[in-house]
């Protein structure tokens, strides 16, 4: 995947470089640009923006041809950076301290597949609300992946926050409505329910996921997706919102592909 993205940028700036700003040029080297993304296994959608984006810069622009590879690059940096801004933001520890006054816990639910860093995801999330002075309890909802309710306790116990649990087995939405329970009777700030990593494929565990959310009625179900999976996180986010109707999502391991392009 990093050679291939690594290829794709370095042709795309090293196409520009041997030719003229023309258009014609242009969408000869945007085609090979999307060939070498494909192979990366990025969104279609995401490559369609890349290149208008580019070619928008790049047309017309006076660029001398030495700084060419320069002026490609940087372009892609705006073109992600902007992408990330008008997705916009959330102040969960606003809102958090926004309903306290009703004296009733923000629900948080945290959906993804396995293997993305949803239940780190969680412990980080939780302990940014512990450092904010919020009081937290974790549901243990994912009672299918052995070892998920171990990993889910280290956490709290290395955190010192509250965790309920029950057997493997058990009902995900009991459990996520006893941690609910308990947060309410011990006036606590924020519920936070990890669930088990389902396939998007699976209708039977996505059913799970949507009687969690019915059950428990959070104020926020976060999508946690894995920004090595390209294109494949695409589907599972459509999949996820189309059962659970998220509103906002967590993208795991982009340090990773930062850390792997800034050797190069």
């Amino acid at each position: 995947m990093f050679d291939n993205l690594k290829k794709a940028f370095s042709n795309v700036s090293t196409g520009f470089s041997e030719k003229d700003l023309n258009e014609k040029d242009i969408e000869d080297v945007l085609f090979e640009l999307e060939i070498n993304l494909l192979e990366s296994d990025v969104a279609t959608e995401v490559i369609d923006s890349i290149k208008d984006s580019l070619k928008e810069k790049i047309i017309g622009s006076r660029v001398e041809k030495k700084n060419i590879q320069n002026f490609v690059k940087q372009s892609l940096i705006e073109y992600i950076s902007e992408t990330f801004d008008n997705a916009g933001h959330v102040d969960l520890v606003a809102r958090i301290n926004e309903k306290k006054s009703s004296n009733e816990p923000f629900i948080v639910v945290f959906v993804g597949i396995n293997g993305t860093g949803k239940t780190t995801s969680l412990a980080k999330v939780a302990n940014m609300l512990k450092n904010e002075k919020l009081s937290v309890v974790i549901a243990a909802a994912d009672t299918y992946r052995a070892g998920a309710i171990e990993q889910l306790r280290e956490h709290t116990n290395r955190l010192n926050l509250k965790i309920i649990a029950q057997n493997y087995g058990s009902d995900p939405a009991a459990v996520a409505k006893d941690a609910v329970l308990y947060a309410k009777s011990h006036k606590v700030d924020c519920v936070l329910v990890d669930t088990a990593g389902r396939m998007q494929t699976s209708s039977n565990l996505m059913e799970q996921i949507a009687k969690i959310t019915k059950v428990v009625k959070p104020d926020m179900k976060i999508f946690v997706g894995d920004s090595l999976a390209g294109n494949d996180t695409v589907n599972q986010a459509r999949e996820f919102h189309k059962q659970v109707n998220f509103e906002c999502s967590i993208l795991t391991k982009s340090d990773a592909i930062i850390n792997n392009y800034s050797k190069r």
